[in-house]
């Protein structure tokens, strides 16, 4: 008897202090574009698989999640490309698919910038290809 009341209290003090994972933000403050030189940046990509771009004019936010099955891309300087390691595909530095079998080029995450001028990313909106010209799929600079 005295087991079954010690068990009733245990769980009601598990109780109070739930198994709760925490994710991290789908939104995320990434720095001032001055912070950025031309091209592909990963400081981003482990946290939170997403690379940065920078281009001449523009900056943007490209998602890590290959197109044909979610596996993590990685980028190689040398070759100039993304690949991914579980199926063989291959993008270019815009994301376009080139090789493999990827249906399609890799997703964009809506960036901004706020009064202050910090970048902010957003996860939570992504922009396919046919979207990349949309004006929250690009920052212009």
């Amino acid at each position: 008897m005295a087991t079954a009341g010690l068990m009733t209290i245990a769980s009601s003090v598990r109780f109070l202090f739930p198994n709760a994972l925490f994710a991290r933000s789908e939104v995320f403050a990434i720095g001032r574009q001055e912070e950025y030189a031309i091209g592909i940046d990963g400081r981003w990509q482990e946290e939170h698989r997403i690379w940065i771009v920078k281009e001449p004019n523009r900056m943007y936010a490209m998602f890590s999640e290959c197109t044909h099955l979610g596996c993590n891309v990685n980028w190689f300087p040398r070759e100039q490309k993304f690949k991914c390691p579980c199926h063989g595909s291959d993008f270019s530095t815009d994301g376009t698919n080139v090789r493999g079998p990827a249906p399609r080029p890799l997703d964009r995450a809506r960036i901004m910038r706020t009064e202050e001028g910090q970048i902010l990313v957003d996860k939570t909106r992504k922009f396919r290809w046919e979207q990349r010209d949309q004006s929250e799929a690009y920052l212009a600079i």
